[in-house]
């Protein structure tokens, strides 16, 4: 590993301070670490993952296939960004934001964000001290945290990943899922990717971290994807509300909004659902979900002011809930 390292550093300074395009054959006797007695196949293998290397690190490597023998250059316009200045005050903003968020144990990418507040606050405290707290995850913030970060790298390098799921209902199974994306939501991290072990055509499907098991990537052949994302594929048109996730009977929720909040509409909605303004000033929304206790759940924590109509039975699950609440809560 160490020698594979040196190597592609030694390929990344080679190429950094080449005058102009180089051939595949100066790059095999000029850089240290190709083994001077290795065959061409192997060695143009070697320099193959090298630069796949080079270009996930950011190097825009080009190569021209049309010169005799092939031309390889750095892009320096594609690989070294413009000079950034930020005010004091943002500074110390960025500063007190990433070192709170760092400190998170649920936020998966820790490591990543203290390397970038190291270069863009280079007096940075070593020990990363906060002097506020974050806390993305409100449910097991370690373990969502270390499985974010490994369903992020089987994102990237498109690796098959299998788990254990419990969904809304608690009905729990293994699942072998090719993962498309992630996305935060609420404090809690999704997965979108398709189950292998339904039919393709259902389209893909959004877990919740935090009701993961033991979650691992297929570690073989690292550097070969074990599926393609589908044309077209963007992870933002899965983000909904939280009562539009789990293993539940789709159906239609109907909401109102009062006529003094109101207001609160297209913020609480965000754009999703239709909404319909009624003589008196009330809202009706009306939005697919997925979960209904998580769709009382939700009227309780943004209200009052907002009402389930429909259906019966979310209404009854916000009733009672509310109940249970008051008869807890007296005396």
């Amino acid at each position: 590993m160490a020698d594979a390292l040196e190597r592609l550093v030694n390929l990344a300074l080679y190429f950094a301070d080449a005058k102009g395009p180089v051939t595949a054959e100066q790059i095999r006797t000029e850089v240290a670490g190709y083994p001077r007695a290795q065959d061409e196949a192997a060695f143009l293998r070697m320099f193959e993952r090298d630069k796949e290397d080079l270009r996930a690190a950011g190097l825009a490597i080009t190569h021209d296939q049309e010169a005799p023998g092939g031309l390889y250059a750095l892009d320096p316009s594609a690989t070294f960004a413009a000079e950034v200045r930020f005010t004091r005050a943002e500074l110390a903003a960025l500063h007190a934001i990433g070192v709170a968020l760092a400190g998170d144990p649920a936020f998966p990418f820790a490591d990543d964000l203290r390397l970038a507040l190291a270069k863009v606050v280079p007096d940075l405290d070593a020990d990363g001290t906060a002097p506020a707290a974050a806390r993305l995850a409100d449910e097991d913030p370690e373990a969502q945290g270390a499985s974010v970060a490994l369903l992020a790298a089987a994102v990237e390098a498109r690796k098959t990943v299998w788990f254990g799921y419990t969904n809304a209902l608690g009905e729990s199974r293994s699942r072998e899922v090719e993962p498309y994306g992630l996305f935060l939501r609420d404090g809690r991290w999704y997965l979108v990717g398709h189950d292998t072990a339904t039919d393709a055509a259902g389209g893909p499907r959004v877990y919740a971290a935090a009701r993961m098991r033991a979650p691992e990537a297929n570690a073989k052949q690292p550097k070969s994807p074990d599926f393609e994302r589908p044309e077209g594929f963007d992870v933002r048109s899965f983000v909904g509300l939280p009562f539009q996730y789990g293993g539940g009977e789709p159906f239609e929720a109907h909401l109102t909004f009062s006529p003094s909040d109101a207001w609160r509409a297209p913020a609480l909605t965000g754009g999703a659902g239709t909404l319909d303004a009624a003589a008196d000033g009330s809202l009706a929304w009306s939005i697919p979900a997925r979960d209904p206790r998580r769709l009382a759940q939700w009227v309780v924590e943004n209200g009052p002011g907002i009402a389930i109509a429909g259906p019966p039975e979310a209404v009854a699950m916000l009733r009672d809930g509310l109940a249970e609440a008051v008869s807890a809560h007296a005396g």
